[in-house]
């Protein structure tokens, strides 16, 4: 019962957490400034859409990790002494992809991305 509802949450907060994630672009010497606020919003977009980012995807990857932490259960429990730390492990994958594939975007539109 505790892992359902550490899956649940996980969902919720893997959704919430990257949805208003955005790293720090330098507008300093950025010949295309002006375009720093479309580039996000586009490039959001295109990070959401390759981490699966829907509430389902999220989901299917929490499931994953959970999987893989059950398989694992007697070396990742005693490593982090929580059952749910394999669907942490599976969505905070989700996480990292999204802010990997937004980083490159913007660096990939000319910007300096700082974090």
């Amino acid at each position: 019962m505790r892992l359902l509802m550490l899956l649940g949450l996980l969902i919720v907060s893997g959704c919430a957490s990257y949805s208003n994630w955005q790293p720090t672009v330098d507008p300093y010497g950025d010949p295309r400034a002006t375009y720093i606020h479309q580039d996000q919003a586009e490039c959001r977009r295109l990070a959401s859409q390759a981490s699966g980012g829907t509430a389902q995807e999220t989901a299917k990857g929490a499931l994953v990790g959970g999987a893989l932490g059950a398989a694992t259960g007697a070396v990742v429990g005693a490593l982090a002494g929580a059952p749910g730390t394999g669907a942490a492990w599976g969505a905070g994958l989700a996480e990292e992809r999204y802010k990997r594939v937004y980083r490159r975007c913007m660096q990939n539109r000319g910007h300096t991305v700082l974090d």
